[in-house]
């Protein structure tokens, strides 16, 4: 009996450093629970420290049995003000009609599937945004943006570095990303600014983040397109300086595609 509790327990040490590289914070029991059993499945390998870190989230390097890097978004089930913040972006959205919210935890898991699928319907149609891989619970896996274990700066961060040829191409590129994503996606992102978009070489963006992003028949998904382009236009023409359409001829070629009535007297 000693012996092989001595085996168990040597086996479980070496499926821990195994999985566990590098702990940075304690996670719950569940989750946990979550990322062994996505072990088991052989999608993850194991797992890293932090890439980046949220109020809702924490993001971490990982590796897959191939030892293909990963990200690996985990949503913290203890953000007290979660529930505040994302039912109106699911409330109303028909993907999700029927669907019983319950508690904080159940929605989390919800919003950690609802980022899988939103990445998903972006990917299948040519968006660049990372590509999902797995959702179990509340723990997300995708492609990870990045080289040599370090991910790709963010718009925000990398822009000043840039020269005025390539902050113009990652312009014209990211209309033409919100363009798929409004038009062939059918969804709109309703949270892009420069601090979800990341740049790779060359100056081509990737978006990221997409939790929050809803389909166009969604009752507030209008509005949330104003803010998204909004968003762009503001921060290429009034920080970075460059000259870029109107906003309201931007937002008139994106809502081209689908025929959309314009009324810009509120915006």
């Amino acid at each position: 009996m000693t012996n092989e509790l001595s085996k168990g327990s040597r086996e479980r040490r070496i499926k821990d450093k195994d999985l566990f590289e590098t702990v940075e914070e304690v996670f719950d029991t569940k989750t946990v629970m979550t990322i062994y059993e996505l072990m088991k499945r052989r999608v993850l390998r194991r797992v890293n420290g932090v890439i980046s870190a949220g109020k809702e989230a924490r993001i971490y390097l990982a590796y897959s049995f191939n030892k293909d890097p990963l990200a690996v978004k985990i949503y913290l089930t203890s953000t007290a003000e979660f529930r505040k913040g994302v039912v109106k972006y699911i409330a109303g959205d028909p993907r999700f009609n029927g669907v019983n919210i319950g508690g904080i935890r159940r929605l989390i898991y919800l919003w950690a599937k609802k980022e899988f699928r939103n990445l998903k319907r972006m990917y299948e149609v040519g968006v660049r945004v990372p590509k999902p891989i797995a959702v179990l619970n509340n723990v997300l896996v995708m492609e990870f943006i990045g080289e040599e274990g370090l991910r790709y700066p963010l718009l925000k961060e990398v822009w000043k570095e840039l020269s005025r040829e390539e902050l113009l191409k990652v312009y014209e590129l990211l209309i033409e990303e919100i363009k798929k994503i409004y038009c062939l996606a059918k969804l709109v992102h309703a949270d892009l600014s420069e601090f979800n978009v990341m740049v790779k070489p060359g100056g081509v963006p990737v978006i990221i983040d997409v939790s929050q992003s809803v389909s166009i028949d969604h009752p507030y998904a209008e509005e949330f397109l104003v803010r998204d382009i909004r968003n762009i236009y503001d921060f290429f023409y009034s920080e970075v300086g460059l000259e870029v359409a109107d906003f309201k001829d931007i937002l008139k070629e994106v809502r081209s595609c689908r025929g959309v009535k314009e009324d810009l007297s509120q915006e």
